[in-house]
C-alpha cells in the first residue's frame, strides 16, 4: 500500500502517483490511468494545459476503484486567474473530470492574478468543489505575499525537484509552512546521465532494483510526493515497486550530494503567462 502524507487542512495524499503531463493521445491517458489504479496508484494529476482532464476521469470510472480512495490533482493555466475566469474554469475542471470534487486543486504558475484565482480557490473549498488548493512552480518570493494574504494556505508546492535539483532554498520555507513538496521530473526526464551516477547505479546493484526505482525511492524517504509520468505499463507497475527495500543512510547522503545549481527547465515568466508549451531549455545529456 502506497503511504500518504499529512496535509496541513488534515486531509492525505498518497506520495506516489501518476502524472499524464504530455499524454495528449487521450486512449493511451485513459489506459495508463486504468493500468495505474489497477496496479495500486491512487494519485492522478492532470492540468488544464494538459487537455486529458476528461482521459483521466474515464480512467478512474473504468478502473472500478471507489471514488473517495483516489487522490485527483488538476491545475488552472494563469490565463484563468482572474477571480471571475478562475470559478468558471473550475467548474469546467469539475465537468471533464466527472469525479464530483476535485481533491487538489493548483495554480499552475506563478504569474498573472494570483490573488483573484486564489480566492476562487478559497470558495470552491468553501463550495465542496475543492478539497485541497496549493500551487505549483512558486518560488519563496512568490509564496510570501501569497501567504500573507490567503484565508486558506497553500497545503502543496508542485516543483521540479530530483537528486540533481533539490531547490535548496525552497525545501525548507516549505517545511516552515507547512506545505508539502510534490516533484515534478521525479527522474529528472528520464536523464540517462542521472540514471548512470555510480552512487545511484551501486545502490541499484545493492538492492536488486533499477536506478529509476532507487531514485523514486530517494524521493519518498526525503519526504517528498513524486509523479513520475509513463505510459508503458511496465514502467508503471515498476514504479510502484519501491516498498521493499530502504536506502541506507550513506545511500541518502551519496544521492543528496549530487544536488546541482540549477533546474533542468527554466520558463520565462512571460511564457508561462502566454502558455508556451513547457519544455526543457537545458536539459541534461
Amino acid at each position: 500500500m502506497i503511504p500518504s502524507l499529512p496535509l496541513s487542512n488534515g486531509r492525505a495524499m498518497p506520495q506516489l502517483g501518476l502524472g499524464v503531463y504530455l499524454v495528449s493521445d487521450v486512449a493511451v491517458c485513459e489506459a495508463s490511468v486504468l493500468t495505474a489504479l489497477e496496479a495500486g496508484y491512487r494519485l492522478l494529476d492532470t492540468a488544464v494545459l494538459y487537455r486529458n482532464e476528461r482521459a483521466v476521469g474515464r480512467g478512474i470510472r473504468a478502473s472500478g476503484v471507489p471514488r473517495d480512495d483516489v487522490f485527483v490533482t488538476t491545475k488552472l493555466w494563469p490565463s484563468q486567474f482572474r477571480y471571475e475566469k478562475a470559478a468558471r474554469a473550475i467548474d469546467g475542471c469539475l465537468e471533464r473530470l466527472g469525479t464530483g470534487t476535485i481533491d487538489l486543486l493548483l495554480l499552475h504558475q506563478p504569474v498573472g492574478d494570483i490573488r483573484g484565482a486564489w480566492r476562487a480557490l478559497e470558495d470552491a473549498v468553501d463550495a465542496g468543489k475543492v478539497r485541497s488548493i496549493g500551487v505549483s512552480n512558486f518560488t519563496v518570493a512568490d509564496l510570501d505575499p501569497l501567504l500573507a494574504d490567503a484565508r486558506i494556505a497553500p497545503a502543496v508546492n508542485q516543483v521540479e525537484l530530483h537528486p540533481y535539483w533539490q531547490q535548496p532554498d525552497l525545501l525548507p520555507y516549505l517545511a516552515r509552512h507547512d506545505i508539502v513538496a510534490e516533484a515534478w521530473y521525479p527522474l529528472a526526464h528520464g536523464s540517462k546521465k542521472l540514471l548512470a551516477e555510480p552512487v545511484i547505479a551501486t545502490a541499484a546493484a545493492a538492492h536488486g532494483k533499477s536506478a529509476a526505482q532507487v531514485v523514486l525511492r530517494w524521493h519518498l524517504q526525503r519526504g517528498f510526493v513524486a509523479i513520475p509520468k509513463s505510459t508503458d505499463p511496465a514502467h508503471i507497475l515498476a514504479n510502484l515497486e519501491l516498498f521493499d527495500f530502504e536506502l541506507t543512510d550513506a545511500e541518502m547522503a551519496g544521492i543528496d550530494a549530487l544536488g546541482t545549481d540549477r533546474p533542468m527547465m527554466r520558463v520565462p515568466r512571460w511564457a508561462m503567462a502566454a502558455g508556451m508549451p513547457l519544455m526543457p531549455v537545458h536539459p541534461l545529456p
